[in-house]
């Protein structure tokens, strides 16, 4: 069996990180590597996270900082880039064993944690916009074979759709594996700031994206 670094970061996910830990301990018991990379937390997500993985280490803040960082200290052939509110399917290392004989690199379909009806159309859009285009997000488990992953160069220094960039390079080598089984990630983003004005947002900064503006722009937009 392939064997996998899943890799997590974090930044104040103290109120999350603990059922994804728990989540993954079948995994770690067959041998796969847990590392989370932490970006600076100043509530209990390193004390939470300590006994429930092999490795936490602290990166600069940044998601694809942190999680370059983390891939410095993975001992895993692939690699499995996860956010620190999203469950993985019981049967993910049989599913991504499969996928892997067929592909170098893929992701998850995605369910949404909330129950309001709207989300069951956020999750088609962006389950059916990813089969489309070949573009995976971070919410849908990223996961690469680390050769193709070192080869491409990782992740860019970039503050904001790095998950999109590495798509982009990781498509010259092969489109993604599909996987249907979905994992369920956290809705939390969309209820936040209301479920409408969160789609109107992410369409607006992937649409300024395409047409050239920088990370560093979105950010700002995005926060």
């Amino acid at each position: 069996m392939v064997k996998l670094s899943i890799i997590i970061p974090t930044l104040n996910e103290a109120a999350e990180i603990e059922e994804t830990l728990q989540a993954l301990q079948t995994l770690r018991q067959q041998g796969h590597q847990l590392i989370v990379t932490d970006g600076g937390s100043v509530d209990k997500t390193v004390t939470l996270a300590t006994p429930l993985v092999d490795l936490v280490i602290h990166a600069p803040k940044g998601r694809a900082r942190q999680m370059n960082t983390g891939v410095q200290h993975a001992s895993g052939e692939l690699l499995l880039f996860l956010h620190a509110d999203t469950l993985l399917p019981l049967n993910s290392i049989d599913l991504i064993s499969e996928a892997i004989k067929k592909k170098q690199w893929g992701r998850f379909d995605v369910q949404l944690s909330g129950r309001q009806p709207l989300l069951r159309l956020v999750e088609f859009m962006m389950n059916w916009r990813s089969r489309l285009s070949g573009i995976a997000t971070g919410d849908q488990a990223i996961f690469v074979q680390r050769e193709l992953f070192e080869k491409i160069g990782g992740y860019a220094d970039i503050p904001l759709m790095e998950d999109i960039e590495l798509s982009k390079r990781l498509k010259h080598h092969g489109r993604p594996a599909c996987i249907n089984t979905p994992l369920i990630t956290s809705s939390r983003r969309w209820e936040a700031q209301g479920i409408l004005n969160t789609i109107l947002l992410m369409w607006r900064l992937r649409l300024a994206y395409f047409l050239g503006a920088s990370p560093e722009q979105l950010i700002k937009r995005y926060q």
